[in-house]
């Protein structure tokens, strides 16, 4: 099961994962919103027993460092498999609204742009753990997008801001996350001998965009350069990235418009409706 953009398992795990989540939408639409929480609920119980469970897989079982690292929440994803279970339990919006914008998002630009399964260095001896990466991907996406579709929480596009707002939150757990699993030996963020360098796997653009990532590159076009610099001491003036700091402009410059188009699709109606009323005004009274 070799995956690269664009091949044959590329498109068979993209259109098993719009099969499936079409499938549970036409199979539970009907039925009571006390069975669609059920069987919601139980997808992310599953997807955060997966979580754990992977250490018996390759490559972590047979890499002790990166099982005891990988099996805390290291990234945003992981980070949603931990929290989802407990937001969607709750009554409070606003982790709803961060459930829907940023599990959407994120969720189908990892299955769009499934980074980690085409990086498998041995991908034979790894294939469950891809199983288990499409898995968790497809979760964090499905679950919200299928709470919406099922009217169990209504998003409002007049809130979109939660988006980026509640993404720089759970980064900062992220954040908390590794600096302790650093203090516990877990591994080495940085080193007197190197400060201007980050020694580890920097998935969510915590420390800075890593070196020769398209991606982070990107982000970093929409960070101020205050940002970029030691501001005082002996690496004054010195590239690095301030943690978390640098990627806020990022987040709300480009996760507050893929918010709104989802919202304008989720909340059509109110948007609609708004818009009428704002050119309405605008109109000159009839004579």
């Amino acid at each position: 099961m070799i995956i690269e953009m664009f091949n044959g398992w590329y498109f068979f795990w993209l259109g098993l994962c719009a099969a499936v989540t079409a499938g549970l939408y036409f199979l539970l639409r009907n039925r009571s919103a006390k069975a669609q929480k059920i069987v919601l609920f139980s997808l992310l119980v599953l997807g955060l027993l997966f979580h754990f469970l992977k250490i018996y897989i390759p490559p972590y079982s047979v890499d002790e460092a990166r099982m005891l690292r990988d099996s805390w929440f290291v990234n945003i994803c992981g980070a949603n498999i931990a929290l989802f279970p407990f937001f969607f339990l709750m009554k409070n919006e606003k982790v709803k609204d961060y459930m829907f914008y940023i599990g959407v998002i994120s969720g189908l630009i990892a299955l769009f742009y499934p980074e980690e399964p085409i990086a498998k260095v041995d991908q034979l001896a790894e294939q469950l753990d891809i199983v288990r990466f499409y898995y968790h991907h497809w979760m964090v996406f499905a679950v919200p997008f299928l709470m919406v579709a099922f009217g169990l929480h209504k998003p409002s596009y007049k809130h979109i801001l939660r988006a980026p707002t509640g993404l720089l939150l759970v980064m900062l757990f992220i954040m908390l996350n590794q600096v302790f699993q650093w203090e516990l030996g877990f591994f080495t963020l940085w080193n007197e001998e190197d400060f201007l360098a980050v020694h580890f796997k920097n998935t969510s653009y915590i420390w800075g965009p890593g070196e020769n990532n398209a991606i982070g590159n990107f982000l970093a076009l929409f960070t101020p350069d205050f940002f970029k610099t030691v501001p005082v001491g002996e690496y004054a003036g010195q590239v690095k990235y301030w943690p978390w700091f640098w990627i806020i402009c990022p987040a709300y410059i480009l996760v507050t418009p893929l918010a709104f188009i989802i919202a304008a699709i989720a909340d059509r109606k109110n948007l609609t409706a708004d818009i009428k009323k704002l050119f309405a005004k605008k109109q000159p009274a009839a004579k």
